[in-house]
């Protein structure tokens, strides 16, 4: 099973990163739309694509309005926006709003269900997540594999047993440690917490992703920090393709 990370930052993109979307391009499921939802049609392997919002803030949504040419020269045939009734209306009302966006692409706005059967006989689940406004966290399950992706969380221990045992948990990593004390009133997450997050939930690999655009580098959260409390741990980059 393929996954590329096309967009590895938080609130807005860098010269190094855009903002979220995570892609499962043989199977055409994403997870969010930021600024980095741009690369999808290039490398995306189906003509219909299944995208699952976390939330409406804009990282996460801006870039469904770039889909308008991949849908009307039928490149892609069909999207469908799954999401929580209050972020598919943010979207459809505010992101497409007339006066900001005038043509509407023919996506297929769809309220978010308890679970969805997906390609190679997975099973796609959610769990609420604590951040202002609320966020899902998502996680499929397949025979032989799976995977869970949580963005925008503060580390909570309610959902532990939701992602517990996954082969490879993606997962937000806005602050270093030392700011850890924004956490709490932003709604993110700190390095030493999501490693012990992992540790503690018996993952087989962590991705950190979503940094804070202030701390823009090759190592935004300190690496070494995350990898004392679990080795199994890695910097997602932009364009990181990786098996699992």
């Amino acid at each position: 099973m393929r996954l590329q990370f096309l967009g590895t930052g938080g609130y807005h993109p860098t010269e190094q990163r855009h903002t979220s979307c995570v892609l499962l391009p043989d199977t055409g499921i994403a997870f969010d739309a930021g600024t980095s939802f741009f690369r999808v049609p290039s490398r995306l392997k189906t003509d219909e694509l299944d995208v699952f919002l976390s939330h409406a803030h804009l990282d996460h949504i801006i870039g469904l309005t770039y889909f308008i040419v991949p849908l009307l020269s039928g490149q892609i045939k069909q999207v469908r926006v799954h999401g929580r009734p209050q972020d598919l209306d943010a979207v459809q009302t505010h992101l497409f709003s007339k006066q900001l966006f005038p043509i509407l692409p023919e996506f297929d706005f769809r309220e978010i269900q308890q679970s969805y059967a997906v390609a190679d006989g997975g099973t796609l689940t959610h769990v609420p997540l604590k951040h202002p406004g609320g966020s899902l966290g998502y996680r499929i399950d397949w025979p032989e594999r799976s995977l869970a992706y949580l963005t925008d969380t503060t580390v909570d221990p309610d959902y532990l047993d939701f992602i517990r045992g996954v082969d490879v948990l993606i997962h937000e990593c806005n602050f270093t440690d030392d700011m850890s004390q924004w956490c709490e009133t932003t709604g993110h997450s700190n390095t030493s917490a999501v490693a012990q997050l992992a540790r503690d939930a018996e993952v087989g690999r962590l991705y950190l992703t979503h940094f804070d655009p202030q701390s823009d580098g090759d190592d935004p959260v300190g690496l070494e920090i995350a990898r004392g409390i679990f080795p199994e741990s890695a910097v997602a980059e932009d364009l990181l393709e990786i098996e699992f």
